[in-house]
């Protein structure tokens, strides 16, 4: 039987990123796992209060060989697309800035100590960024992978395209879908676990499971376990079973 842990998303909640940490190794002294893989399934940035101290985290974890998989979401490639020469816009939504309210960019730059409304231009802003962003920081978001699979599960940030291939499936789809995946009952020969459509609570609809809580709109950030398709939900008192919504 494989064991998997999974986080959702985080949206710059450090503090709540650390209790779900804790959560997982209380589960993992329970049960005798020090090496069952923790995935986090992306949007470690945007919206909240410290979008900097959450990757800082991730990068300090990572070093000290921590069994940690990070997957990219939708707001890692904003803020990924935004650092590069010219600042270009995120390939999927081109429509969408980086740095508008309903995004979260300025949050994040903020956490940097980069003052969004101090800069004459998007050019000057774009160099104080690349300036107080670390280098650290930055290959952290360029090493974000787009989907794990493991067992008979797969991780990935929004969900998959129905009816594609696993191993045909886009980056594009990986962090943004939702409509066409969020309402396809079918069974994908897998669990899929993923975030970034929020839900009052961590929420199994047979085919996949939701783990996004909505940390970012002041909401928690969750973890559970994963063994073989089931599903538990770590809280302070122990794991509570996730199970499949009836109907579904």
């Amino acid at each position: 039987m494989l064991r998997s842990y999974a986080i959702g998303d985080i949206h710059g909640q450090l503090v709540r990123l650390e209790a779900a940490h804790a959560l997982i190794a209380a589960d993992r002294a329970r049960v005798g796992d020090n090496a069952a893989p923790v995935v986090h399934l992306g949007d470690y940035v945007d919206r909240g209060p410290n979008c900097r101290g959450v990757l800082e985290h991730l990068v300090q974890g990572l070093a000290a060989g921590a069994p940690w998989i990070l997957l990219r979401g939708n707001h890692d490639r904003f803020m990924q697309y935004f650092l590069r020469p010219g600042c270009p816009p995120e390939p999927a939504r081109p429509d969408l800035d980086w740095l508008l309210p309903s995004v979260g960019g300025r949050e994040t730059l903020t956490s940097y100590g980069v003052e969004t409304g101090m800069h004459p231009d998007r050019a000057a802003l774009h160099a104080a960024a690349v300036r107080a962003v670390p280098d650290s920081h930055k290959a952290l978001l360029d090493s974000l992978l787009p989907f794990h699979r493991r067992g008979e599960v797969f991780f990935c940030h929004a969900g998959i395209r129905p009816g594609v291939p696993l191993e045909d499936q886009v980056e594009d789809d990986l962090i943004w879908i939702r409509g066409e995946f969020l309402d396809d009952p079918r069974d994908h020969g897998v669990l899929v676990v993923h975030g970034h459509t929020p839900v009052d609570r961590v929420t199994h609809y047979g085919n996949r499971v939701d783990l996004d809580t909505g940390a970012g709109y002041g909401g928690p950030v969750s973890a559970v376990v994963i063994e073989g398709r089931e599903v538990f939900l770590l809280t302070p008192e122990g794991r509570v079973p996730v199970t499949p919504r009836a109907g579904r």
